[in-house]
Order: C-alpha cells, then sequence, then structure tokens
C-alpha cells in the first residue's frame, strides 16, 4: 500500500502511453480513492462528432487501476482487471473538462471492486457511472 498522494507519479508512469497522450491529469491517486481530468480536445472525438466512449473509459479505468495500485495488499505485486461495466448517461463537448472520481468499494486480500463517476464539469452533469472488479496479484 503506498502512502500519502502519489498523483505525481502516477502521472509521470503514464508519459507515452494512452492516459498520457489523452492528456489526462490527476489531482490524488492515494490508498481508496483517485480524482483526475482531462480538457476534451478533437482527440477525444469519435468520427460521429461526440466524445468517443473509450475517452471516458480511458479516464475512469485509469483512475481505479492506479487507485487499485495505490492501496494493494501487503505482499501483492500487481492486477488484473476481470471486469468492467460502464453506464453511460451524457457527453461533454471540446474546450469542457470531464473530471473523475473513483473510490474503493471493496478492498479483499484476492479483489478489489472500485466504483468512479466520470462529471462534465462544465455543466456539472454525471456523464457516466463505473465500476470494475481488479484479482489482487502475488508473487509466485
Amino acid at each position: 500500500m503506498l502512502e500519502g498522494n502519489q498523483a505525481a507519479l502516477f502521472a509521470e508512469r503514464q508519459k507515452g502511453t494512452l492516459p498520457g497522450e489523452l492528456g489526462i491529469e490527476w489531482q490524488d491517486v492515494s490508498n481508496g480513492r483517485a480524482a483526475g481530468s482531462f480538457t476534451v480536445a478533437q482527440r477525444h472525438m469519435a468520427a460521429n462528432g461526440f466524445m468517443h466512449a473509450a475517452s471516458i473509459i480511458a479516464l475512469v479505468d485509469s483512475a481505479c487501476g492506479y487507485g487499485c495500485v495505490a492501496s494493494l495488499p501487503e505482499g501483492a505485486s500487481g492486477f488484473t482487471t476481470i471486469e468492467i461495466k460502464t453506464n453511460y448517461l451524457g457527453t461533454a463537448r471540446i474546450g469542457e473538462q470531464v473530471t473523475c472520481e473513483a473510490r474503493l468499494f471493496h478492498g479483499g486480500r484476492m479483489t478489489q471492486v472500485w466504483d468512479a463517476e466520470a462529471t462534465n464539469a462544465t455543466t456539472g452533469r454525471i456523464i457516466a457511472v463505473f465500476r470494475c472488479t481488479q484479482m489482487v496479484l502475488y508473487p509466485r
């Protein structure tokens, strides 16, 4: 388990990866919680002119994954995602900010369950709700 806010560590680690390429910024990554955001740009859009669903998944799944790493039980070496579920309730336009709050719902020795919400910060409306289950991995 990592101590304190590890947002800067995860921001550095994601350079050159999908979350980094999408411009996701982290305000908090700590035991049981993660919060991040991005400003919608053309790179977040689908060909139909609306924000691509995968942009939201990248934000909420990364928040839950980073939070999971910060919350691993003693002796664990990592995790793998075994299930995700997302309900989309809205969208955001270019120039608007999308924020995410992720919370540890269940933190067991073998699994973690995380819930996250993505919000259009401009309108204040929740645009997606997300839940995932992570399998905790241990060295063999």
